[in-house]
C-alpha cells in the first residue's frame, strides 16, 4: 500500500482511533501524538507489507505507542499497568460503528477554553485527520503556525482538565453551537477562500461536509445540525458551475445550472426537511435561502420575495451586518436597487463592516444599476483594493474598468 492509501485509511479512521485512545489514556494530547506516530510507522511499513486490517493495525500500533509514553511517566505506573493488561477490542475501530466517542472528540476539539483558530485546527487534525501541512494550505498560514495552534490547544485542554466524555445533555446543547460554528468556518473558507489564487477550495469544503454528516448521524435529534448540513450540501451543489476551466469565477447569473450537482441538492433538501421539524434556526434559514436558489431555473425566475422574507427572519434570530448586506442584495432583485441602496448606506453610516470588500462591492453593483457609473467605479476600485482573493479581485477590477 502506497502513501496515498495510508492517508486514505487515516482520513477515514482517525477520529475513531484518537477517540478510543483518549478514552483508554484519559489524555487527549497523548492519544493524538500516539496516533500520529502510528501513521508515520505505517508510511514506512505498509508499502512493504500491507496489513490485512489497516484500521486494526493503526489502533494496535498507536496503543503500543501510548503505553510506551505512559510507561515513561513514572507517576502513572498504575495507569500503565491497567492499559498494558487491557484487552484490545476490535469493534472499537469497526468502520461501520458510530458511537459517542467521536462526538466526544468533536466537543473536546471545539471546547470553549480554546481560541477559534485552535478549535478549527484541532477539529481538522484530530476529527478530520488532516495533516498540519494540509491545514496550513487550506487557510494559507505557515505550517509552524498551525503546529503551534495544535500544540497550544492540546496543552490548554490538559491544563483545564477537560475530561474525555460527552457533556451532559443540557451542556451539550449549549456547546453544540460552538461545534457548528467551527464547521461553518471551515466550510466557508472552502466555499469562498478569504485570500489566495483560488476562489473555491473544494477539499476543505468537502471535509466540513463529511464532519457535518458525522455529526448529524451522532446527533439526529438536533434540527440545527441538519440545517447546517443542508446549507453545506445545497451550497456545494453549485461548485461545479462556479468557476471555469482556468479557475475564473462565474457569477450566479452566468452559471450553467445543468452543471449543478443534483444529488447534493436532493441530499440538502432532505436534510432541510429534518431541520424544519421544530422550526428553522439560523443555519436552517440559510439552508432555506440556498434551497430557493437551488430550485430556481434562473436568476430571473428565483423567488426573491421569499428570499427577502427569509433574510428578514434570519436577521431577527441571528442579526449581523453580513445578513443585512445579503438582504439588501435580495431586496435589489425583488424591489429594485434604490431601496437596497438605502440599506447598504445605513451599514456604511454605522461602519458595520469596516475594511471589508463586501460593502463597496454591493454598493458598486447597486450604483451601476442606478446608472451612477462614476460612483460605482470608485466603489468597485475600493472593493478591489480591500479584496485579498485574487480571482474575486480580478472580477472587481474588470467591472470597474468597464465603467470607465
Amino acid at each position: 500500500m502506497d502513501a496515498a492509501g495510508v492517508e486514505a485509511v487515516w482520513r477515514i479512521e482517525s477520529a475513531r482511533i484518537v477517540a478510543a485512545l483518549t478514552r483508554f489514556t484519559g489524555d487527549f494530547g497523548l492519544a493524538e501524538d500516539a496516533a500520529q506516530e502510528a501513521v508515520a510507522e505505517a508510511l514506512v511499513s505498509w508499502p512493504l507489507s500491507a496489513p490485512a486490517s489497516p484500521a486494526g493495525w493503526l489502533m494496535a500500533t498507536a496503543r503500543r505507542r501510548a503505553i510506551d509514553a505512559i510507561r515513561r511517566r513514572t507517576a502513572l505506573k498504575d495507569r500503565y499497568a491497567l492499559l498494558a493488561t487491557a484487552p484490545v477490542v476490535d469493534d472499537e475501530i469497526d468502520p461501520d460503528r458510530i458511537d459517542d466517542d467521536v462526538l466526544a472528540l468533536m466537543f473536546i476539539s471545539c471546547h470553549p477554553v480554546l481560541s477559534r483558530e485552535a478549535q478549527v485546527a484541532l477539529t481538522l487534525r484530530v476529527v478530520g485527520g488532516l495533516s498540519s501541512e494540509e491545514i496550513a494550505r487550506a487557510f494559507l498560514v505557515p505550517v509552524p503556525t498551525v503546529q503551534a495552534r495544535i500544540t497550544r490547544g492540546k496543552k490548554t485542554i490538559a491544563a483545564a482538565g477537560v475530561p474525555f466524555e460527552l457533556p451532559a445533555a443540557d451542556e451539550r446543547r449549549e456547546r453544540l453551537s460552538g461545534v457548528l460554528s467551527v464547521l461553518y468556518v471551515i466550510f466557508t473558507e472552502g466555499s469562498t477562500a478569504t485570500s489566495g489564487e483560488r476562489l473555491v477550495r473544494p477539499d476543505v469544503a468537502y471535509e466540513a461536509i463529511r464532519l457535518a454528516r458525522t455529526l448529524a448521524a451522532l446527533q439526529p435529534d438536533e434540527p440545527e445540525v441538519h440545517g447546517l448540513l443542508a446549507l453545506f450540501e445545497l451550497t456545494a451543489a453549485r461548485f461545479p458551475a462556479r468557476t471555469g476551466p482556468d479557475g475564473t469565477p462565474i457569477l450566479l447569473e452566468n452559471q450553467d445550472r445543468r452543471r449543478w450537482d443534483l444529488s447534493a441538492i436532493r441530499r440538502g433538501l432532505a436534510a432541510l426537511v429534518k431541520a424544519s421539524a421544530r422550526g428553522l434556526g439560523p443555519y436552517g434559514l440559510q439552508a432555506a435561502i440556498a434551497a430557493a436558489h437551488a430550485s430556481a431555473p434562473s436568476v430571473e425566475e428565483t423567488d426573491w420575495d421569499r428570499i427577502v422574507v427569509l433574510y428578514e427572519a434570519l436577521g431577527r434570530v441571528a442579526p449581523s451586518p453580513v445578513v443585512e448586506l445579503n438582504r439588501a442584495v435580495a431586496v435589489a432583485m425583488a424591489s429594485g436597487p434604490a431601496q437596497a441602496l438605502a440599506i447598504v448606506d445605513e451599514l456604511v453610516a454605522l461602519d458595520r463592516l469596516p475594511n471589508s470588500h463586501l460593502v463597496p462591492t454591493v454598493r458598486g453593483e447597486l450604483l451601476t444599476r442606478l446608472g451612477r457609473h462614476s460612483e460605482a467605479r470608485a466603489e468597485l476600485e475600493i472593493a478591489a483594493r480591500l479584496c485579498t482573493n485574487q480571482p474575486e479581485r480580478a472580477i472587481l477590477l474588470r467591472k470597474a474598468a468597464a465603467l470607465s
